[in-house]
């Protein structure tokens, strides 16, 4: 009778049950981990802030050519072919705002008075002091101006042309 008794009171779960459990969480969540992958989901987003900063420069620019009758500022390099990847050079990146642009495009003008934009944005990931890893030119055939983010991730292309 007393064996009885012990084994109604016996209640929970036992050692091996709780194992199986937790290595099944953690199947689980090593699945859900792989399936998300987060280094591809944070350059993802970096690449969507890419995007946003160089309609943000493009739109400023164009406000600014609004605002001075057709004539853009003077420091965007006029390239043959602009929309080409080999316009990604030192001579047509775009210096910080407050940075020294010695070398760079220097379009200090639209943040005069933080009339176009407040400051110039750079690359979330930009490594450089002065320049904002991201790129202007005006194709001298067309006279239209394209922005490029030059270290987009993931394989991607962003740039943008009007």
């Amino acid at each position: 009778m007393f064996s009885k008794m012990q084994n109604k009171n016996k209640k929970g779960f036992t050692l091996l049950e709780v194992l199986l459990v937790i290595a099944l969480i953690a199947i689980l969540a090593g699945i859900v981990i792989v399936a998300i992958n987060p280094s591809k989901q944070l350059a993802e987003g970096r690449n969507t802030q890419r995007r946003a900063d160089i309609n943000t420069i493009l739109n400023a620019v164009y406000q600014y050519t609004i605002d001075n009758n057709g004539a853009l500022p003077s420091a965007v390099p006029s390239i043959a072919s602009c929309a080409t990847a080999a316009t990604t050079t030192a001579t047509n990146e775009v210096c910080k705002t407050g940075g020294t642009c010695t070398g760079l495009v220097d379009l200090s003008v639209l943040t005069a008075s933080a009339k176009y934009v407040v400051a110039l944005p750079f690359d979330p990931k930009s490594s450089t002091t002065n320049g904002s890893d991201y790129y202007i030119c005006k194709d001298s055939t067309s006279s239209r101006i394209t922005v490029t983010a030059k270290d987009a991730e993931n394989s991607a292309t962003i740039s943008v042309t009007r």
